[in-house]
């Protein structure tokens, strides 16, 4: 009769037992899903980028006006400018988080020029000679593009003249963004873009073999620490939202099928989500940059055709 009583007491202590391991074992779960964001996206995004390597226009046989911009939180930027008489559109370009510098495009300024485009190349906030200390992922660098459209429409020597915004990785992401935001945008060429900092922050979970349940689980977090970073007002601000603001303003979309830095699944969400008349272009394999040589994009000759035709058939005139 004793043993009874005893066995229960015995059952309730290793079910408390059990509960409280439980309830520690999920403590440190959120602990370590709550500290990830930080630990992996702050030393990405909590610096001033210095490149290490920088072009001259004058290398590329052109010539670039250095000018600066303000954008409307107060940043001054280094912005190139590369004029061409009565252009077809003036195209603004757009770099990476950390690589290459925006100047890298000089040679894109080069060969479009040649067909009659203009250039406006950004330096965007935290990137070289440009001020900040914070990327931003393109939550606000939005408002970089917002200066860049802002100086062409002033300056006069542009009136009536398309504006099309040309990105690689976070500057393809802020392509998008921009777009979204500032209806004055004419048109889009985004290359490698993600479709959310938590989407590609999930996808390069799942890519170093951690299980999917676990990288969706983690999203949420990723999410409220961009939402903490960047300010609530800009939490929202992301590709695979914006580009359903496209209306019917032309876009193209880039990427490569087995791209290591933000994988595939980032370019089927925004397709996914944009109107169809976007236009795409796929490469194989890990090709984040798309191409090798960005000193002489002509040298690609499926890209430089996607490129200007693309172009020409929205801008070209007759």
């Amino acid at each position: 009769m004793q043993a009874e009583p005893r066995m229960r007491r015995r059952q309730s202590r290793v079910r408390r037992a059990l509960l409280a391991a439980a309830v520690v074992l999920a403590a440190l779960v959120l602990a370590g899903l709550s500290a990830m964001p930080a630990m992996v996206t702050g030393p990405m995004i909590d610096m001033h980028v210095n490149f290490s390597r920088t072009y001259q226009a004058e290398d590329f046989g052109i010539v670039a006006e250095r000018i600066d911009l303000t954008t409307p939180d107060g940043l001054r930027l280094v912005a190139y400018e590369v004029r061409q008489p009565n252009p077809k559109a003036v195209i603004i370009f757009l770099s990476g988080i950390q690589n290459p510098s925006v100047t890298a495009f000089f040679g894109h300024a080069r060969w479009l020029g040649g067909h009659g485009y203009a250039s406006l190349l950004v330096e965007m906030r935290a990137h070289g000679e440009s001020e900040g200390d914070m990327i931003c992922l393109g939550h606000r660098e939005y408002l970089d593009v917002r200066a860049a459209v802002d100086h062409i429409r002033s300056s006069g020597a542009y009136d009536g003249v398309p504006i099309v915004v040309y990105g690689l990785s976070m500057g393809g992401a802020t392509a998008i963004n921009a777009a979204g935001e500032i209806p004055e945008i004419a048109g889009v060429i985004s290359m490698s873009a993600f479709s959310s900092w938590p989407d590609v922050f999930a996808d390069n979970m799942r890519l170093q073999g951690l299980p999917s349940w676990l990288a969706e689980a983690e999203k949420p977090f990723v999410a409220a620490y961009t939402g903490f970073k960047f300010g609530l007002a800009s939490a929202g601000i992301t590709p695979v939202r914006q580009i359903e603001k496209l209306g019917d303003r032309p876009a193209l979309l880039m990427h490569s099928t087995g791209d290591t830095q933000v994988p595939f699944a980032s370019f089927e969400r925004l397709v996914a989500r944009a109107p169809d008349h976007v236009e795409t272009w796929v490469v194989e394999g890990d090709r984040h940059l798309i191409i090798e040589d960005y000193e002489r994009p002509e040298s690609d000759p499926g890209y430089a055709a996607t490129i200007l035709g693309f172009l020409e058939q929205h801008w070209g005139g007759e």
